[in-house]
């Protein structure tokens, strides 16, 4: 299955089960607005991260942003504390991880998931597509994920198991995900 595929199975189950959390995301990025990210950060991004873009870039609206944390994003999606980086969040955690300088980072892992302090999330490595995690203060893990396709799906199977009442620590309410 395809990144574009994948994502869209996510979107879908979303949709379905979870409509308020699913109303809430913006749109798609532009061509224009990966090229002026890809300019500043320096590095191309990789096939699937740029076809995610450009079927969602979940960046926050600007009066919605808070200057006082790393990152912003939709609280509750994909899970409780961390969430998918818009092309803004993505650039300005890119340019000041908090692993960076220290020898663990490097330069070809793009984060695309994140808490709002940027402690930990996951990133696509530019090099080959594979998914990684960084948790500061614990060793990076490269390679969780062979691809952006095989994460959403991993996603998209949490999303189903909410949506059937098999996964314990989430539920819906008012079309919205509920972490406990």
């Amino acid at each position: 299955m395809s990144v574009a595929e994948s994502w869209s199975r996510v979107m879908s189950l979303l949709r379905q089960h979870a409509p308020a959390d699913h109303a809430d995301l913006p749109g798609p990025a532009t061509e224009q607005m990966l090229a002026v990210a890809e300019e500043r950060m320096g590095i191309s991004l990789p096939g699937d991260l740029r076809t995610w873009l450009l079927q969602n870039s979940l960046d926050l609206p600007e009066e919605d942003v808070d200057d006082e944390v790393a990152c912003c994003g939709f609280d509750g999606f994909p899970d409780e504390g961390s969430f998918f980086l818009g092309v803004r969040a993505m650039e300005k955690l890119y340019a000041n991880h908090p692993l960076s300088g220290g020898g663990e980072w490097r330069e070809e892992w793009i984060p695309f998931l994140s808490d709002r302090d940027g402690w930990m999330g996951k990133f696509i490595d530019a090099r080959d597509g594979r998914i990684g995690r960084w948790f500061v203060g614990a060793p990076t893990v490269t390679g969780e994920y062979e691809s952006m396709a095989q994460y959403f799906d991993s996603v998209a199977e949490m999303l189903a198991k909410i949506a059937d009442g098999s996964y314990p620590v989430c539920g819906v309410t008012e079309g919205r995900l509920v972490w406990s």
